[in-house]
């Protein structure tokens, strides 16, 4: 082995690498090679295990965009390392409070949903805020929305 290679790396740096930052890395593989985006910093996804009928439905497996929800000796198992927190399960489960998620958006954000309803009012109210995100962009004020539109009319 050369000197060059041997000095390049830090073998004490990885191993002071903490398990969280190796398992983010890891992650952030694992999603890369399915092509899948990353939204959330952080998250947790749970299931009911009493009140689940996933034997006989299998529905949020079937919901899942990355294969993170699968089946498992007699119930539905979760690779977290996969879940992207997205919801697609909680909109497809036929119980509710069955599936819960909790994720954290990158400006510090907590977001926690376990019923369709859940899902939809929070995609609703962010739909809501972009749309006056851009409204706001395009008429900065009352005034100059008067402006524009009132001297077309006359």
């Amino acid at each position: 082995m050369s000197k060059e290679s041997s000095s390049s790396l830090d073998i004490f740096g990885l191993l002071s690498e903490s398990g969280e930052e190796r398992k983010k890395k890891q992650r952030k593989g694992l999603l890369a090679s399915a092509g899948v985006e990353d939204f959330f910093s952080e998250g947790k996804i749970s299931i009911n295990k009493l009140t689940c009928y996933g034997l006989q439905c299998k529905l949020c497996i079937k919901a899942c965009p990355t294969t993170a929800l699968y089946w498992k000796r007699g119930e539905v198992g979760i690779t977290e390392d996969l879940c992207v927190y997205c919801g697609a399960c909680v909109l497809s489960c036929m119980v509710d409070d069955c599936i819960k998620v909790e994720r954290k958006r990158e400006s510090g954000e907590l977001e926690r949903f376990s019923k369709p309803t859940d899902v939809l009012k929070l995609e609703h109210s962010i739909n809501t805020k972009k749309r006056i995100e851009r409204v706001k962009e395009v008429f900065p004020t009352a005034d100059e929305y008067c402006q524009r539109y009132l001297k077309r009319k006359k």
